[in-house]
């Protein structure tokens, strides 16, 4: 049988979209026969300790010679050190969803220490798995060649169409408007507020579904812009949510809303055209492919303005939200399954077990 190893920071049960991306690749390839042990690192990273940087390094050690290791990029370009020192003697695999260096430019932290070490540990990758196209000129000043990187785009599961908020409610109901984001700087949830705050007399109701936790003043700038704006009773952060309480949150959304600064694909709002729900948001990863012209509005990052006016036509303009849910029941046709996600992942893979 195939083996791997799978390795993360912290448990891979975690509501984000890497985390579930994790957790369905290793059910799709324990599905076609690979033998996948999950690896648990300490949860500091992507800044460890030197006791979690010896922790792993005591992990690794003990991995037999030419395992198949497949590391998280949380961790990955922040062990440069282990990497080079590891990768002589196992088949190492990085699993990109968004380069370190990225982020720290997107959360205003210098680049420079962290592009050189992400630089030397892919440079002793056997194989770069991104989930996206959208990596791909992002690694480009530190990656070469690139016949080492593969793209292994996230898949959605079949779902049923989501009925709304109207469907058992008075017409005048308010429109439900639902995004589903980590609250992180990345994220964009104070731009998509401002947004918001445009058309305060409209009838909608916004839920913002995504961890609380992991980016303490992000959170409290968004709660400071809630009540700054005045949509306390508009708004509410409903943290991460388990699958079944956040499947009936996505069935009474009319809209789905997501002013993300960067993403590598956009599981987010496959995920609600999975549902036939229309979509506003911003045009990075693959998230203007998919919506593709019919199933929603797709504005430029961080331009306010055309937020504010997509997020307007399509609270005001009933006709408009119908041939976009339209647009949507079309494209969830389209959409790449989990499974055929697992089976790409499993080729990219199968030329490591070689030899």
């Amino acid at each position: 049988m195939r083996s791997i190893s799978l390795v993360a920071p912290g448990p891979l049960d975690q509501r984000t979209g890497g985390y579930i991306y994790n957790h369905r690749m290793v059910e799709g390839l324990r599905s076609r026969r690979w033998h996948v042990d999950v690896v648990e690192l300490p949860e500091d990273f992507p800044h460890p300790a030197p006791a979690t940087l010896e922790h792993a390094s005591r992990v690794f050690g003990q991995m037999p010679a030419g395992a198949i290791v497949m590391i998280d990029s949380l961790a990955f370009g922040a062990m440069p050190d282990l990497i080079e020192r590891e990768s002589p003697r196992l088949r190492v695999v990085a699993l990109v969803h968004l380069p370190l260096t990225t982020a720290a430019r997107l959360e205003g932290r210098p680049t420079d220490a962290v592009m050189e070490a992400e630089r030397r540990a892919l440079h002793c990758a056997a194989r770069i798995i991104v989930t996206g196209r959208a990596a791909l000129p992002l690694l480009a000043p530190y990656v070469s060649p690139f016949d080492r990187v593969v793209v292994v785009e996230p898949g959605t599961d079949r779902a049923p169409l989501a009925r709304g908020s109207r469907h058992a409610s008075e017409a005048m109901a308010p429109l439900e408007l639902l995004c589903v984001a980590s609250l992180n700087c990345i994220k964009g949830h104070e731009l998509l507020l401002e947004a918001l705050a445009a058309t305060p007399h409209e009838g909608w109701r916004l839920t913002c579904a995504g961890s609380l936790t992991q980016d303490p003043g992000t959170v409290a700038r968004v709660r400071a812009a809630i009540t700054r704006l005045g949509l306390e009773d508009r708004v509410s952060l409903a943290g991460e949510l388990r699958d079944d309480v956040l499947e009936s949150y996505f069935d009474r959304a009319d809209v789905f809303v997501l002013a993300a600064k960067q993403e590598t694909y956009g599981m987010a709002v496959a995920e609600a055209l999975a549902r036939g729900i229309p979509v506003v948001s911003t045009r990075t990863g693959a998230i203007a492919e998919l919506v593709n012209h019919e199933a929603g509005l797709v504005v430029p990052v961080d331009d306010g303005p055309a937020l504010a006016a997509a997020v307007a036509r399509v609270i005001r303009d009933d006709d408009l939200r119908r041939r976009l849910a339209e647009g949507a029941r079309r494209v969830r046709r389209r959409l790449r399954t989990w499974d055929q996600a697992a089976e790409r992942m499993s080729a990219a893979l199968e030329p490591l077990t070689y030899g």
